[in-house]
């Protein structure tokens, strides 16, 4: 069977390994549950016996924003890679995470996140939003993909001085910590709360990417074979910049800063369904769920006194990674 041709199937395989890690993700924990627990914690929501207080109240909404943060990380890192034609983009790469997590920490600086609960998204949004922009202002002016790299680079480099500078002038150690452990990307103690504050913002992003699909598809030949085929690119470029910011915005305002799912996700999932733009989006979308979840599945089982960052163990994988595919782009180039 021809898997670049079938990318339905894959997704079929990944959404099912996604249902298989959650179910593995609700059994795991400080109290482990059995697989019969599980169920009982399931079918009785509300009950307030043990196992419906640990499924319903501690670990699904875990879960289910995990899944969610990584399902829109990697298909904006997939939506990102098709826009700019550039194989090594990645919100966290080109520093549309940190730019959100700068809007982040300017919204619990200046203590707006105390007064209004949507204000930490809604910064997060804007301020990568604005850097989303920026990049796609080079890419216009045919800059080469080295040349956009160093701009996310410079991009990311400037939010992280300027979120530095926050936390340097932080007014005491409290608010200086909850910045430092924010920024770190972590799911612990993430409620529904958290799941209706981003949600509906990762939803709307996440639809506006897979709107642009099939015109991505058209992008890939060129912008001006794309223009034959009838894609509007202007419409493609909102949609995608625009859908990128709204997901990862509000993903980082929930989550913290969680690099490199973007990078890593489409990448190993091209090979299986073809290198068509439009067909890796749903894909990159289950695998960024289920690695996301698997990822935090191992912070929880850490034997460490203090839970491991979900955003320092995607640093540990995506490093190396994004490292090996600086080093083949520049082979490829030669």
């Amino acid at each position: 069977m021809d898997l670049g041709r079938s990318p339905l199937l894959v997704a079929s395989v990944l959404a099912l390994l996604l249902l298989g890690a959650l179910f593995l993700g609700l059994m795991i924990g400080f109290a482990p549950l059995s697989p019969t627990q599980v169920f009982a914690g399931l079918g009785a929501p509300g009950a307030g016996t043990v196992e419906s207080v640990i499924v319903w109240d501690i670990r699904l909404p875990r879960l289910l924003l995990g899944a969610l943060v990584g399902a829109v990380l990697g298909l904006s890192g997939a939506a990102l890679q098709g826009l700019l034609r550039n194989p090594l983009a990645d919100p966290g790469v080109l520093g549309v995470s940190a730019a959100a997590g700068l809007g982040g920490v300017i919204a619990i600086y200046y203590g707006f996140a105390a007064a209004f609960a949507l204000s930490v998204p809604l910064f997060a949004i804007a301020s990568a939003l604005v850097a989303t922009l920026i990049l796609q202002m080079m890419a216009l002016r045919e800059a080469s993909i080295l040349s956009i790299i160093l701009i996310g680079v410079a991009v990311n480099s400037l939010a992280g001085a300027l979120t530095a500078l926050a936390m340097n002038l932080a007014p005491n150690p409290f608010s200086l910590s909850d910045m430092v452990l924010w920024l770190l990307g972590s799911l612990a103690n993430r409620s529904y709360t958290d799941l209706w504050l981003a949600g509906p913002f990762m939803l709307l992003g996440g639809a506006m990417l897979f709107t642009a699909g099939r015109s991505l598809t058209g992008l890939s030949l060129g912008e001006d074979a794309g223009a034959t085929l009838g894609v509007n690119l202007n419409r493609t470029r909102t949609l995608v910049i625009f859908g990128t910011a709204l997901a990862v915005g509000a993903s980082v305002a929930v989550t913290g800063t969680v690099g490199f799912v973007g990078l890593m996700v489409p990448h190993m999932l091209r090979p299986f369904v073809g290198y068509e733009p439009g067909r890796l989006l749903l894909p990159s979308a289950l695998g960024g769920a289920l690695l996301l979840t698997l990822a935090d599945m191992a912070v929880r089982l850490s034997p460490s006194d203090q839970e491991l960052k979900l955003g320092v163990v995607t640093a540990l994988l995506g490093a190396p990674f994004f490292i090996a595919l600086v080093y083949r782009t520049r082979r490829s180039m030669r």
